[in-house]
């Protein structure tokens, strides 16, 4: 699903849920950002994937296996966030 028509349906869905079990709503939003942004890279949808592969002119599995260590960066920068909320609310 494209991330500004997720974020329309989940966001209003899931929002009350992060407030009631105390998460701020600020860094539930970075997160929400986030695994959005991750998601669009990674299979089965990875609409990011085939616009590099197509802009590039090169095999989708060769973007894709050029995308695994920014899609691991990502996913360890995701869990370092979510494990410290002070790092998404420094600037805030």
């Amino acid at each position: 699903m494209e991330s500004i028509s997720a974020m329309i349906i989940l966001v209003p869905v899931l929002l009350p849920v992060a407030r009631e079990i105390g998460m701020d709503p600020v860094h539930f939003g970075v997160m929400t950002v986030f695994n959005l942004a991750i998601g669009m890279f990674t299979p089965p949808v990875g609409a990011n994937i085939f616009v590099a592969s197509s802009i590039s002119g090169r095999p989708l599995h060769t973007v894709s296996g050029a995308a695994i260590p920014y899609i691991l960066a990502m996913l360890v920068v995701l869990g370092i966030v979510a494990s410290c909320p002070w790092l998404a609310l420094a600037f805030r």
